[in-house]
């Protein structure tokens, strides 16, 4: 899959073009929009120009012609004309400084002038000699934060976005199921499970043309080198920068495989100490008894829970959290899923930074079967966001009753996303807030603030009486920011009294609530709603990974807002 890989090339084109005052804003700002469209995109680019080539496209959102050209050259020979020229005039990885917390291109070209930085490993080195503390607009503190900033870039190596590998994972099986040579084809471990993040990639297979298969796998455009090539198992470096194993498996063991390789490595001690209390042995080929000659199970896996006396959980609940004991009780919660979503309270448009026009993203989710979609474009404080001030909402509003007018067979609510300033208070005026159908609010600034001052903050905005949602309530971006600072049991205390909703927000780098966070929330009786935070039409898809993240915390349809027909979810909200 090139979109991984292109994303990053296109962003640091952008970061390199900002450098040059000569170069109009514009330039820059196309990059990183195809930098988005393509970074976000769950069809493989390569797919898109192969299909339909050039004009294929320059139908995505922010592809034009040239563009379109660098996607073409980087296809062809594995290069981009324009990023070589630019890496000989700034010879420094943007790409890798830019992703530690706090650093920007602007901050990377000042430490290669000055220091001689051009990596994350000269960073390392500068901080560890102190040298960072004596550059002027930089400092102490900020040469800490750095350091931080390192610490957690490092601690996430290895794991990529569930976001990034999930489509890459689904892109090769189908591949596999459409070059006729397999019966069968399953994604397991933790993207099966949905983890935020992925380690490596284990793909099982049932096929009778094994040899033919393993051939294929190791011919495929996403895999850059072939690490172990055998008869059942091949394992491969695939070109996004994980790799996958490839297990064939014998038709009479595939459910005990795809047990066993969904893990996680907890959830399997358990139950396999369950099936020797009760005198049966379990691995990845089967369920045995008690002289291990018999297969008792192992064609389907819930055939194998089935035998140890347990309902068959969905993957995302296998994390050893009591889930065995209540698949024993016959007690597990009827888990939350795709089909049951309504409609998505947080969306962006045009009228801020989003990408399309509401319509369009009104349109693309009725594609989706939502009923009702709400748009949630950024109050005036959030300046990088081309936030908007009262008067502007009202003329927003304006038009959103026009579309609504119109009929376009989807209903669009209106809302904000408001920004809770430092002191608690909201970004827009009370009347103004009074005219939406929901209002959420997020914090966006001041997010270095220590947790009893963060704390204070939000339950602030939450007892102001406005408010129906806290969008990504920790302000996290996985393996980029940390969360920040708050007392959580606080904030949902206040919110079960205020009735206010918390967010699991459904954009891949974000995904927060976290489903750790999302149990914790359980225990208070408040609700949530599961968000795209869309940008662009594209971003609607992303709901999946939010449910992924509902299901991983046991939540119920009953427990989300936006699985109401719209008259109950107002209903809620005017309460």
């Amino acid at each position: 899959m090139y979109n991984s890989k292109l994303a990053e090339l296109f962003e640091e084109i952008a970061d390199m073009l900002e450098l040059d005052p000569k170069i109009s804003r514009f330039e820059p700002r196309a990059y990183r929009k195809a930098a988005m469209t393509i970074g976000t995109l769950q069809e493989d680019v390569g797919e898109i120009y192969e299909k339909r080539g050039l004009n294929g496209l320059m139908e995505l959102s922010g592809v034009g012609k040239s563009i379109a050209g660098h996607i073409e050259e980087y296809i062809k020979t594995g290069k981009i004309k324009k990023y070589e020229e630019l890496k000989k005039k700034y010879p420094v990885d943007f790409s890798g400084l830019t992703k530690i917390q706090g650093m920007g291109a602007k901050k990377a070209l000042k430490l290669y002038t000055e220091l001689n930085v051009k990596n994350v490993d000269d960073l390392k080195k500068a901080i560890e000699r102190h040298r960072i503390r004596e550059l002027e607009g930089f400092g102490e503190r900020s040469e800490e934060e750095l350091a931080k900033g390192i610490a957690l870039l490092e601690s996430s190596k290895g794991r990529m976005l569930l976001g990034t590998a999930l489509p890459e994972a689904e892109n090769i099986v189908k591949k596999l199921m459409d070059s006729g040579l397999v019966e069968k084809a399953m994604v397991c471990g933790s993207t099966r499970r949905m983890k935020e993040t992925v380690g490596d990639l284990d793909i099982l297979i049932i096929s009778k043309n094994g040899e033919k298969v393993m051939d294929f796998v190791t011919k495929m455009n996403e895999v850059e080198n072939i690490m172990l090539r055998g008869p059942t198992k091949t394992t491969v470096w695939l070109k996004i920068g994980l790799s996958c194993d490839f297990r064939l498996i014998e038709p009479t063991s595939f459910g005990a495989a795809t047990q066993y390789f969904t893990g996680n490595k907890n959830h399997n001690i358990k139950i396999r100490e369950i099936a020797i209390k009760k005198g049966y042995k379990l691995n990845e080929y089967g369920l045995f008894d008690k002289k291990n000659r018999n297969a008792v199970a192992g064609k389907g896996e819930e055939e194998i829970y089935k035998a140890l006396g347990m309902d068959c959980m969905p993957p995302e609940m296998r994390e050893d959290r009591g889930e065995l004991d209540l698949a024993a009780q016959h007690k597990l919660p009827q888990v939350v899923g795709l089909d049951d979503i309504l409609g998505d309270l947080h969306v962006h448009s045009k009228h801020s930074d989003g990408d399309s026009t509401i319509e369009e993203m009104a349109l693309e989710a009725k594609k989706l079967g939502r009923k009702y979609i709400g748009i949630t474009d950024h109050s005036k404080s959030e300046h990088v966001a081309n936030g908007m001030d009262d008067s502007q909402f009202l003329k927003y509003f304006d038009e959103i009753d026009r579309l609504n007018d119109r009929g376009l067979g989807i209903k669009i609510l209106k809302s904000g996303e408001v920004d809770i300033l430092k002191d608690g208070t909201l970004d827009l005026k009370d009347k103004t807030l009074e005219q939406m159908d929901y209002v959420i609010g997020s914090v966006h600034m001041n997010t270095n603030m220590d947790k009893e001052e963060m704390t204070k903050r939000v339950i602030k905005a939450i007892e102001s009486g406005h408010l129906n949602i806290i969008a990504h309530p920790t302000g996290r971006l996985i393996n980029r920011r940390e969360p920040f600072q708050i007392d959580l049991d606080n904030v949902f205390e206040s919110a079960e009294k205020n009735n206010v909703a918390m967010e699991i927000d459904a954009f891949p780098d974000r995904l927060d609530l976290n489903d750790e966070n999302i149990f914790k929330a359980k225990k208070y009786k408040i609700n949530f709603s599961i968000d795209t935070d869309a940008h662009r039409p594209s971003h609607l898809q992303f709901m999946r990974y939010g449910i992924g993240m509902a299901r991983r915390g046991w939540l119920t349809a009953h427990n989300v807002l936006n699985t109401l027909p719209e008259e109950k979810l107002l209903k809620v909200f005017k309460k």
